[in-house]
């Protein structure tokens, strides 16, 4: 028997989220024969034991803008509680959008950071993906998934996906897109809307309407990262350090100074939109 360790990280949000998975991998075995060595394909042949569940860590804190004064000390806290080394991970998982810009950059630099020096893989998981799987954890029958995150400037990031029994894993309809609310596509069969969106746009999120429910609390976190992440390491699915990149799906960080002033002028003169479209 082996086993697998995961570190995932996500500072998406104004939350710090690490969480630590430690999962059993069994090997196929091959079971004896009857006596006399007849052949019988229902007792023997290779089978696979059941996987015991995987144990986890988890710490999940409202951190603010300081998530990067944060996300280190809770990694130490949480080898330490797991009685794990960081030189026991496998791959570092991370949140890598989209979010916050900042919040990305801090999960993907120390998740980059860590796994050069052990010179382990990182395995981005979309923070969409990580709100379909967080709906799927609290309903094992939402097996079509409508994710879709407030990312301000009247605007919001979505993705859809859907359950595939067979490979145990999310199929992506609709990767990650950046649209006004009322352009967001809503499947044609029944689905869960999971996220913020719908509370954060009301009725111009036309999908809130038509959804069979609203999971307004499948929000990036570490935990169903960690469990999305597990899957995607199993399956291959991961990058050298020095790969790690953000996935903001907004193409521009910050306005410049006369869009700014132009955003101003329509406004009325209301508030500086100059922020950085962290979301």
């Amino acid at each position: 028997m082996t086993e697998t360790v995961l570190l995932a990280l996500d500072t998406s949000t104004e939350y710090c989220s690490v969480a630590l998975i430690r999962a059993a991998l069994l090997r196929a075995a091959v079971l004896p024969g009857p006596p006399g060595g007849a052949s019988d394909s229902a007792s023997a042949g290779p089978a696979h034991a059941a996987l015991p569940e995987p144990r986890v860590w988890v710490r999940h804190e409202a951190t603010g803008a300081v998530s990067s004064t944060r996300l280190l000390p809770a990694i130490g806290e949480l080898l330490a509680e797991a009685g794990l080394a960081l030189a026991d991970c496998d791959a570092i998982a991370f949140g890598a959008g989209p979010g916050s810009f900042t919040g990305l950059r801090t999960a993907t630099g120390v998740a980059q950071g860590l796994a050069f020096g052990l010179d382990i893989p990182v395995v981005p998981v979309s923070t969409l993906l990580v709100c379909a799987e967080s709906a799927r954890m609290r309903d094992p029958s939402a097996a079509r998934v409508l994710a879709a995150l407030d990312a301000r400037m009247d605007e919001a990031y979505w993705a859809d996906y859907a359950w595939d029994t067979t490979a145990n894993d999310w199929h992506t309809l609709r990767p990650a897109s950046l649209d006004a609310p009322e352009v967001i596509v809503a499947p044609d069969e029944p689905f869960t809307l999971a996220g913020n969106a719908a509370a954060a746009f009301g009725a111009r999120l036309v999908a809130s309407t038509t959804a069979r429910t609203i999971d307004a609390e499948a929000l990036p976190h570490a935990l169903p990262l960690a469990h999305a992440a597990l899957r995607a390491f199993r399956a291959g699915r991961t990058l050298r350090a020095d790969e790690a990149a953000p996935e903001y799906v907004r193409n521009k960080v910050a306005q410049t100074t006369a869009e700014r002033l132009a955003a101003k002028a329509a406004q009325g003169g209301g508030g500086d939109s100059g922020r950085e479209g962290g979301r």
